[in-house]
Formats: structure tokens, C-alpha cells, sequence
């Protein structure tokens, strides 16, 4: 059977590679993903077959117009396919790098690195995003095992290794309604156990209508734009928009204070991008989107990794490349969607310019005039943009003086 010809993107663009599918060895009660599962019933094997993994590799390669390529290894646990899945990998990426610059980043919950493990991660300089949400009171509030034990030693003990190894590594804590509540002992964890490069991911999940639970699933779809009827109860784990915003506003007030140039938080990042004028390197907090894109164990191409329905899927890396499935009409109308769909309430905000609408998954609120279509977190990033806003622009005047960021820390401590 011929193959289908490899088609350029035409832009560069990022796939959230799910190698295991939704398959994990934790059962952390916020996670979205679990249920997946129940979109491929009767699979039988959930590792990604070497004809699935050799075909995605030389596409992602060669469909990228770009001269570095990243690949973001993801799961459920990516840890659970063992080390040789990623030698293969690896071995693959070089087969068909084709002189261009190939680099790895895995998401993984920690609780299986061991030396082999970190000796792989080392020697093919993976950046590891490792996943912990607090010290060990929070983290294991809602980050159990599938026993419902507590994870928190565990995940340290695969830091260890990581450090013992001298592992690149970065955190990702997901902000729920727990951890939400102490920010800055979230925050001065994360520094003190070596954490130099911090995200925090808001965790907004609509608990699902009655028809969906009658179908076996706990989380309802995120909303199509265009949506009227998008008013939903989110989940007891969700955090308070209002309380997301001051989660964000004393991390940063103690960041901009002390540890700019040391500490780095991917959204303090963004927003100085924002404020540069250079926009959102993002997807969250671009004006569209569309360019983030989830391939799944089997093949299958889904539009993002929130929007893994089977409306959203663009087809499988064994029948068409990836770059006819970014260009297709209904990825370009996805990605465009964001913008369109944005509430009146939104367009005229003051801080559009920095938030867009955020995530079109979190858009499911109606606007003070009864528009649909308004971000959950509105309230929280209408506080936390228009608060930094003026060490925002400091921040962007050194720069563009040619002078570091990290000078405002001395200039407030003058005042």
C-alpha cells in the first residue's frame, strides 16, 4: 500500500505525544484524562505500536518548517512503557533528523524513575516536567495511588534519582481548590526542593451532565464556541476563579521582590511577553490557537489535548500526515474559533491584549449582559493582569533600554 506523501505544516507546530494513552499507575481524583479510556473500547494493548511510533516520528520531523524539533512525551504515565520504548524512540529520531536539532521532554509523575530510568533521561538530555502540587499535606489530598494511598514520598524519591543524575528538570503544579488556598507555601516548596522553572495550571473541570454519567463518565466536554447553553457546575476539586487570582498575585508579589532571574514562572513569562508586544508564546493566552495538537497511543490526531471527542479528531498518522491534518478546514476553524467566539465583554476588556479569552475549554460562564461564551477564571486573570501590570511595564522599559529584568527587584526595594 503506498504511503501518503509527508505534507509541510506551513507553521511550526506542537503535538502532545500519548504514547500510553490514558493508562496510569496513579488515579489522582482531578484527572481528566483517566477517562479516556472509554473512547477506545476493547483495546486490548495501549502501547504505541513501532509502526504507529516510526510513522509519527519521521512526520513530526519532516511536516515542521522548522530547524529544532521538540517532542513532548506525555501520558496517563509515559513511565509505564519502560525505558526501551524511549531508546527506540530516540534511536528513531535520529534516524530521520535529517540534520535538524531533535530535543525530548517527558511529563511524568516520578513515582517510577530509578537509576536506569535517569541514566537514559541524562545521557539523551531529556527535560523531565515533573508533577507535584504542593508538600506532601496538599499533593496528597487529591494525588492517591490506585490504592487511594498517598504518592508524596514516592514522587520525592524519583526527584532524588533525577538529581542524582543530574536531570534537567522542571515542575508542574496543578492549582485546585486545596493547594489554591496557600500560595506561598506551594511556591517556596516548589524553590526549596530545586525548582527553577514553575508551572502552574489552573485546574477548571465541569462535572458532567446526567446523560454523561449514565455513559460512565465524570467530566462533561468542553464547550463548542457558539455555544448558548454553556452554564455548568464545575467539580468540588475546581479552584475558585477568585481565589486562583490571589493565588497568582502572592506568588508574584514575592517573585518580583526576590527571586527574578532565579526562579522562572512560565506565566510571569508570557505576560512580559504580552507586555513586550511580542504576543503569547502560549497557546492559552493567544489571540487563536490551533497549533497544539494530541496524538493518541493508536495514531489518532485530535485538534488538542482537551478536546480528545470524537468530533475533534483529524484523522490517523497512518493515513494522512500531520501537516494536511494541521491545514485541514477543520483545524484552521478550530484554531480560529478562539478569536471569533469572543464575547463582546471580553473584546472590550483592558487586558485582552494578555488574557484573549484564555482557554476556549474554560469559556462556559455567561458575560454581566448575559452573553455565553466568558471564561471561568475571568475574575481571576482581570485581577492578577491589571496587579502586575505596573511592574509589567518596568520590567519591559529595562528590557527595552537594553537593562535586565532583574533590576526591578532593586528598584522596589528602594521604594
Amino acid at each position: 500500500m503506498s504511503q501518503p506523501p509527508v505534507i509541510a505544516a506551513g507553521r511550526p507546530f506542537h503535538v502532545l505525544t500519548k504514547p500510553v494513552g490514558p493508562i496510569c499507575n496513579l488515579d489522582c481524583k482531578y484527572c481528566f484524562y483517566l477517562e479516556k479510556e472509554k473512547m477506545y473500547p476493547g483495546e486490548n494493548s495501549w502501547r504505541m505500536s513501532d509502526a504507529v511510533l516510526e510513522k509519527y516520528v519521521s512526520e513530526y520531523i519532516d511536516s515542521q518548517p522548522v530547524a529544532e524539533i521538540n517532542f513532548a512525551w506525555q501520558g496517563g504515565e509515559p513511565t509505564l512503557l519502560g525505558v526501551e520504548f524511549f531508546r527506540k524512540a530516540v534511536a528513531l529520531q535520529k534516524k530521520f533528523a535529517d540534520g535538524k536539532i531533535i530535543s525530548n521532554a517527558i511529563q511524568t509523575n516520578g513515582t517510577l524513575l530509578d537509576d536506569e530510568w535517569c541514566e537514559f533521561l541524562a545521557a539523551e538530555r531529556f527535560l523531565v516536567g515533573l508533577s507535584v502540587d504542593g508538600p506532601a499535606d496538599l499533593h496528597d489530598i487529591y494525588r492517591v495511588d490506585k490504592r487511594q494511598q498517598p504518592t508524596f514520598d514516592k514522587v520525592m524519591r524519583g526527584l532524588e534519582f533525577l538529581k542524582k543524575h543530574r536531570v534537567e528538570f522542571n515542575t508542574l503544579t496543578v492549582v485546585n481548590r486545596a493547594n489554591s488556598q496557600q500560595p506561598l507555601e506551594v511556591y517556596r516548596f516548589l524553590k526549596s526542593i530545586g525548582s527553577e522553572f514553575l508551572q502552574f495550571i489552573p485546574l477548571v473541570e465541569r462535572a458532567a451532565t446526567v446523560d454523561m454519567k449514565a455513559a460512565g463518565f465524570d467530566f462533561a466536554a468542553p464547550p463548542l464556541p457558539g455555544e448558548t447553553k454553556t452554564a455548568s457546575a464545575v467539580t468540588p476539586w475546581s479552584v475558585e476563579a477568585a481565589q486562583h487570582g490571589n493565588f497568582l498575585c502572592a506568588i508574584f508579589d514575592e517573585w518580583v521582590r526576590h527571586d527574578v532571574g532565579n526562579t522562572f514562572v512560565q506565566l510571569f513569562d508570557v505576560a512580559l511577553g504580552n507586555w513586550l508586544g511580542v504576543g503569547s508564546s502560549l497557546c492559552v493566552f493567544a489571540e487563536k490557537c490551533g497549533s497544539a495538537l494530541a496524538i493518541e497511543h493508536n495514531g489518532d490526531l485530535y485538534s488538542c489535548d482537551h478536546y480528545v471527542y470524537p468530533q475533534h479528531k483529524l484523522g490517523n498518522v497512518l493515513n494522512h500526515s500531520l501537516g494536511s491534518m494541521l491545514r485541514s478546514p477543520q483545524q484552521i476553524r478550530f484554531g480560529n474559533d478562539k478569536l471569533d467566539a469572543l464575547p463582546k465583554f471580553c473584546r472590550e476588556c483592558a487586558v485582552r491584549f494578555a488574557c484573549n479569552g484564555e482557554c476556549p475549554k474554560h469559556r462556559f460562564i455567561n458575560t454581566p449582559d448575559g452573553e455565553a461564551g466568558l471564561n471561568y477564571l475571568c475574575p481571576a486573570y482581570k485581577k492578577f493582569f491589571n496587579h502586575i501590570d505596573p511592574h509589567m511595564k518596568m520590567m519591559a522599559w529595562l528590557l527595552q533600554n537594553q537593562r535586565a529584568p532583574v533590576e526591578i527587584m532593586a528598584l522596589l526595594a528602594e521604594k
